[in-house]
Order: C-alpha cells, then sequence, then structure tokens
C-alpha cells in the first residue's frame, strides 16, 4: 500500500483505534522507508560512476617554432622623403611612423579641445598630409600609405 493511503486511514479511523493504528502505521512506514532507502542505495552501487576527470590528450612532440617573416604594417619599409624626414630615418615600420607622428601631435597640442577627431596640422605636418589645415584622426593612416613605397 502506499504510504499516502495509509495515513489517509488512520485519520479516518475512530480516535480510540488511531493510536493502535498510527503505532502501526510508523512501524510499517520505517520499514518501508528504510526498504526503499536499501533498494535505491544498491541500485546505485550498481551503476558504474562516471569518472570526473577529464581524458589527457595524448602528447604530440614539440616541433620548434619557425620565424615568419613580418608582413604589413610590422614589416619594415622604405619611405617618401618627407616622411623620411619627419621620422628621421629612410625606412620604417608603419607603426612606429604613426605612433611618432601622434607623439608630435600630442606634444605640440594640435588636437582641436571642441572635436578631438580633429587634427590641425602646423607646417610640419603639412608636408605629410599634402597641405591640409585640418585632418581627421581616421585620415591619418589613408595619408600615410602614399608615403610608404612598395618594395618587391
Amino acid at each position: 500500500m502506499s504510504r499516502v493511503f495509509i495515513n489517509f486511514k488512520a485519520l479516518l479511523a475512530s480516535p480510540a483505534s488511531a493510536s493502535s493504528a498510527a503505532a502501526a502505521h510508523f512501524s510499517s512506514s520505517a520499514s518501508i522507508a528504510t526498504a526503499s532507502k536499501s533498494a535505491t542505495s544498491k541500485a546505485a552501487q550498481k551503476t558504474p560512476k562516471k569518472s570526473t576527470t577529464s581524458k589527457r590528450k595524448a602528447e604530440k612532440p614539440a616541433t620548434p617554432r619557425t620565424r615568419t617573416r613580418p608582413s604589413g604594417i610590422f614589416k619594415i619599409a622604405p619611405v617618401s622623403p618627407a616622411l623620411g624626414q619627419f621620422v628621421e630615418a629612410q625606412q620604417a615600420y608603419r607603426t612606429d611612423a604613426v605612433k611618432q607622428i601622434w607623439n608630435y601631435i600630442k606634444a605640440h597640442n594640435l588636437q582641436n579641445p571642441d572635436n578631438k577627431r580633429e587634427i590641425f596640422c602646423d607646417e610640419k605636418l603639412k608636408t605629410i598630409f599634402d597641405g591640409k589645415e585640418k585632418v581627421g584622426f581616421l585620415e591619418i593612416g589613408k595619408m600615410l600609405s602614399r608615403h610608404f613605397v612598395k618594395s618587391s
């Protein structure tokens, strides 16, 4: 019998027989509980437990890394005479040229205070930026590309 049905019968019984029925119920429910616990523990013992540790991958022999040649913006390239005079070198990395230009802009306070995206060009920057009075900060990369000579 289910535990719910037994409990229901004990509630409907008369008060005199309720105490004896309740005592019988609790002793039988205790045996049912221990039997169900032992059944679940036996079932738990029979099922194999899964390993919580991950399997290690087979180790591959270490191959020495070969250095790849720099390309793109990390490649040293010859520069135009105007940019060469600004960076004081005949060859430069694109990243270094941009850093030097930004350092120059910040050192001479050439950013527009109202619109930080705008740079006012002085005479030295005008030689690089086609003689423009103002340059947007996104234009700097475009205007510098013509100063880097492609080498074959």
